[in-house]
């Protein structure tokens, strides 16, 4: 068996940003156990082009046991860069079609939390989504996904036969933000072989 990761990306969804309790809980998780893993999880730009070459360009010299995990509209990117890098991801509620979802949301957002800081989504950035999209994932058993069925925002249906082949972890309830992701991370942490 070839070592395990030695690099973490972890990426935020729409509107959030690395102060979300996921990401704060894994680079929480990997500082108390594993602080010989490098952790990176960046403030995603609003454009979905210029979010995906920035983590391209800032993985460049990570090694291919490298993981990436996203959550959200992060799971959409978590799945652009595993394919592009050939690495194993984990994705947490990931967004399947997030140019249709997200044009409703074109304009102004805020901030989930930091709400006195707003961005604009553009138009423009609904066609960078389809342009990312990845027509269907290679190598199934690469990917470990967390899937809600009482997820109020996105509909497990999709997410399930979107990783279909992959290792998926139905979770009966909870909710888009997986209040519950204490019970998910030791899965989540050994799937990526960080943990026993």
């Amino acid at each position: 068996m070839s070592a395990g990761p030695t690099h973490l990306l972890y990426l935020h969804g729409f509107r959030s940003s690395p102060q979300s309790a996921k990401a704060r809980r894994v680079g929480a998780w990997l500082a108390e156990h594993r602080p010989d893993v490098q952790f990176w999880s960046p403030q995603l730009p609003p454009s979905p082009r210029a979010a995906v070459a920035m983590l391209l360009e800032g993985t460049a010299d990570w090694p291919a046991t490298s993981v990436v995990v996203g959550s959200s509209l992060g799971g959409f990117y978590a799945t652009a860069v595993a394919e592009a890098r050939g690495w194993t991801a984990g994705v947490l509620n990931p967004a399947v079609d997030p140019a249709r979802d997200l044009a409703a949301y074109i304009g102004e957002n805020k901030q989930f939390h930091k709400p006195e800081e707003s961005f604009f989504f553009l138009p423009e950035y609904v066609d960078e989504l389809r342009a990312l999209t990845v027509p269907a994932i290679t190598r199934p058993e690469r990917y470990f996904a967390v899937v809600a069925t009482g997820d109020e925002l996105l509909d497990w249906r999709e997410m399930h036969a979107r990783y279909a082949g992959a290792t998926i972890r139905l979770v009966d309830g909870s909710d888009h933000a997986l209040s519950d992701f204490d019970e998910h991370l030791p899965h989540l942490l050994r799937f990526l072989r960080l943990c026993d």
